[in-house]
């Protein structure tokens, strides 16, 4: 198969250099990129005279005829093909001749992949955007279902105070909302059109290029022809996006891991989304969380990848661009699967509430409003600390909970307790007067899912 650009050269390409420089086995996903953004040129180029009317319906009929081809499984793709430009190219020429030889007039495949690419990642910023909107509204389902499921919450994996399950699964549902917002904010700012800077230096034919930008969706040709075809930050910034948003699903792995361990047993994995042990029949292991956690690493690794490559390239294209779409695609595929499997898994997981309420009660979770309410009696705050410090290691002897303690064992601390001690230092008590805004108490999160609720419906 003769290559685009074969007429300077009188030797054949060694097959070890085609193979190492072709890039069809991983750029043919961006076939509907490339023909839409085709289209869209032989359009423009018939608008200003540069092609014939009848050459530009030959060509758009042409592309369209390949593309459903593509997505019928008619027309496949092969290693002939250097990659999915020339692929696109060569097929049209072979079935509608001379025409499809002058649908390269005013541009160079730099800035065709610019765009090309530039169109898929839009595509897949909006897809994730949707598969992370579908995981907030399963969060939000069991913020709603477990405003009176009582847990620890944590701080140095010491039980520290008693928090709600809604609260803090409201946690992630801000992480993930902060996720969404990131890639809103990226799908802004990709809003100039790359076609028409040609190789670097644009090109002599009068090319409506603000025309071309409108029809693909852009608000505006590339300013800087060199910069619009070797301009990368958008995916930078994606790749950044998705690390962030893995780092959030692997920190939201390590705590699914340790609620389903033997020592917590928080929740119970449904069995879709668990696998067991060759020789141990006992086990059920969280494999889905683990994995996911452990991709972590290749997605990071796909942003130091693409920073590395781009950290040294003079202006404009160079051939290590290439590099930028098996990384990228392996990371973006990664994460759109990651949140998938996350979502289906935590929709299915079921709660042992009656555990996270006897952890809560047993690690002391109680011990600040213990201390806050000496402070209501008249004992000050350092004083009132080391009271309750003291009270705690009884009852760490003891091995028992505060709110067993008998009212005599509480008065030989401090005369300062009553009997309403024991409401005081509830789970209930303790979570329900935290109504600060951004706290656990019931009227504080009812008003965070009424708000989140509103912002789902309104970024719909």
């Amino acid at each position: 198969m003769a290559q685009l650009w074969g007429g300077r050269f009188t030797k054949e390409t060694d097959a070890l250099v085609k193979k190492f420089n072709d890039s069809l086995p991983f750029d043919q996903r961006l076939y509907r990129q490339d023909i839409t953004g085709s289209i869209v040129h032989a359009r423009m180029l018939g608008k200003q005279g540069i092609i014939s009317e009848e050459e530009t319906g030959l060509i758009i009929r042409g592309l369209n005829s390949i593309l459903d081809d593509i997505e019928s499984g008619a027309l496949v793709f092969s290693s002939d093909y250097e990659d999915i430009h020339s692929f696109v190219e060569a097929h049209l020429i072979d079935r509608i001749g001379d025409a499809g030889k002058k649908l390269h007039t005013g541009r160079s495949r730099n800035d065709q992949v610019a765009l090309d690419m530039k169109l898929y990642i839009r595509s897949e910023i909006q897809e994730t955007d949707q598969l992370l909107k579908h995981f907030l509204e399963t969060i939000l389902h069991v913020m709603e279902e477990n405003l009176d499921t009582f847990m620890p919450g944590f701080t140095h994996l010491q039980k520290a105070q008693p928090v709600t399950l809604s609260h803090h699964f409201g946690a992630y549902f801000e992480m993930f909302r902060r996720d969404r917002e990131h890639l809103a904010s990226l799908l802004e700012r990709m809003y100039a059109c790359p076609l028409g800077s040609g190789a670097l230096a644009g090109t002599t034919y009068p090319l409506d290029r603000a025309y071309t930008a409108r029809e693909l969706g852009f608000s505006i040709p590339s300013r800087n022809s060199m910069d619009g075809v070797s301009d990368r930050d958008y995916l930078i910034e994606f790749l950044s996006a998705l690390a962030v948003c893995q780092m959030h699903l692997s920190r939201f792995s390590e705590e699914v891991i340790l609620w389903n361990s033997n020592e917590y047993r928080f929740v119970e994995i449904d069995d879709a989304y668990s696998t067991g042990s060759s020789i141990m029949p006992q086990k059920k292991n969280p494999d889905i969380a683990e994995l996911v956690r452990g991709k972590t690493g290749r997605v990071y690794g796909a942003l130091t990848s693409l920073l590395t490559t781009m950290k040294g390239l003079p202006l404009a294209y160079n051939k290590d661009m290439q590099e930028d779409k098996e990384v990228a695609f392996d990371a973006i595929d990664t994460v759109k699967m990651d949140i998938r499997l996350f979502d289906d898994m935590i929709a299915t997981l079921r709660f042992r509430s009656d555990v996270m309420a006897a952890s809560a009660k047993n690690g002391f979770t109680n011990a600040t409003d213990a201390a806050d309410y000496l402070v209501a009696k008249g004992v000050p705050f350092r004083d009132a600390h080391g009271i309750i410090g003291r009270l705690v290691l009884h009852c760490i002897d003891r091995g028992c909970a505060l709110d067993d303690l008998s009212i005599d064992e509480f008065r030989q601390f401090s005369d300062c307790f009553d009997e309403d001690i024991y409401e005081a230092v509830s789970l209930e008590t303790c979570v329900e007067k935290r109504l600060t805004e951004g706290a656990p108490g019931r009227a504080s999160m009812e008003n965070v899912i009424r708000e989140a609720k509103q912002y789902l419906e309104k970024n719909d």
